[in-house]
Order: structure tokens, then sequence, then C-alpha cells
């Protein structure tokens, strides 16, 4: 009597498919985060990945758990050229994890190009965080549709780029620390105050008839 291959078959691609399932339930590629503390002098942070694992119990059912605290994350900034754009990373902002495929640890101490120390793969280690993803709750409103704009999150102080050219800085006060040179005019809807004296109310002494000129003024 002919035995029927299909139990064999059937046996084969279920234990490929539970290996599968055990290569990819291992295997990090990306995660939302929680940043819990940042560390602005290693440019670390300590990470709750904001989504859940799971381990099997017992009897072989999935059991939801918390994924452990991720630290020593490098944080990432837009850098480059010499110029880095940084902003104040504070616990309870959210991230995305971005998961190296090698072990990170000897290029994270010295730089340049390492040898991997561990043969870990794609592991909760090996970290770098992007601070800024948004999730409904936290996310921000009144985004420009037209500008490129660097602002705080509530919108109050913003400075914006047009494609047009034109450059909008909009904020309680602006601060310019060392020399400043304007190539055009200047428009004020204000006083100006140099050294003390308003270019509006101010006086001249030593006023008279005639062609002289008046002191400077005060």
């Amino acid at each position: 009597m002919a035995i029927s291959i299909k139990p064999a078959t059937g046996g084969a691609a279920q234990a490929y498919q539970a290996l599968a399932d055990s290569i990819f339930s291992t295997l990090r590629v990306a995660l939302p985060g929680i940043i819990q503390s940042f560390d602005p002098e290693a440019v670390t942070c300590v990470v709750q990945p904001a989504i859940k694992g799971s381990v099997l119990d017992t009897h072989g059912q999935p059991v939801s758990l918390a994924l452990p605290l991720l630290v020593d994350v490098p944080v990432v900034f837009p850098r480059g050229g010499g110029c880095t754009i940084t902003f104040p990373v504070r616990a309870g902002d959210e991230c995305l994890v971005i998961f190296s495929d090698r072990c990170i640890d000897f290029w994270w101490q010295s730089g340049g190009v390492q040898e991997p120390v561990d043969p870990r793969q794609h592991d909760l280690s090996d970290g770098f965080a992007l601070v800024g993803p948004q999730s409904q709750k936290e996310k921000i409103g009144a985004i420009s549709t037209d500008a490129l704009q660097i602002r705080t999150d509530e919108g109050q102080a913003f400075i914006e780029l047009k494609q047009s050219g034109e450059v909008n800085i909009t904020t309680s006060q602006l601060t310019v620390n060392g020399n400043l040179q304007v190539n055009g005019e200047i428009t004020s809807s204000g006083d100006q105050i140099a050294s003390g004296i308003s270019q509006v109310g101010h006086v001249h002494g030593g006023v008279q008839s005639g062609g002289s000129y008046t002191k400077g003024a005060q």
C-alpha cells in the first residue's frame, strides 16, 4: 500500500515555519520608544521600548511583557561638515530606535572601522535613537505647509524659511551675541536703543540758528 508523504511534508514545513518564527521573534529592526533619561555628555539615552514583546508560557501560549530598558543608546542629531543641530532631549520624548546589523560596542568607544566584538546581530543592545517620531497623543499642531521651520512645540517661537527666500523670526526676545552687519535697509516699527540712547526720543545739545551742526545725540 502506498504511503502518503503529506504528513512528512507538512511536518517539515511546520518545522521550517517554527524556525523562521523563532528567528524573526529575536531579530530587531526598529521600534518606537520613550526616552527615560538623556546624558548630554555621552550623547546617549535610556529608552523604554514602546511596543511589548512576548514569551511562551509553560503551556506554549504567548504572554505579553514589556521589553527591558535600553541603556547607552547613542542619540542621533542631524550633523555634518563640522555643524550639528541639537535640541534638549528630555524624559518622555518619543523616539525611534534603529538596531544595527552587528555589535556596535567597539565603534561606539573608538569610532573608525572596528571589528564586531560580539557575534550578536539585530540585538536590543545595538540601537540608535532618532528623537522626533510622534504618536497621535504627542503630536504637535499648526505645522507650516509652505515653509521650513525651527520651532518650539507650542509654535510660540520659530524661525522659518520660505521658498521665496523670505526668512521670518517670531520670538519674544531675539539676542545677537557678536557684531551685526546688515547689507541693506532696516525698517523698524519701534524704537532703537544704542548705548542707552533712544533713536526716537533723544535730544541734541548746542542747538543754535545758522549753519552750525548740533552736538551728538543724548
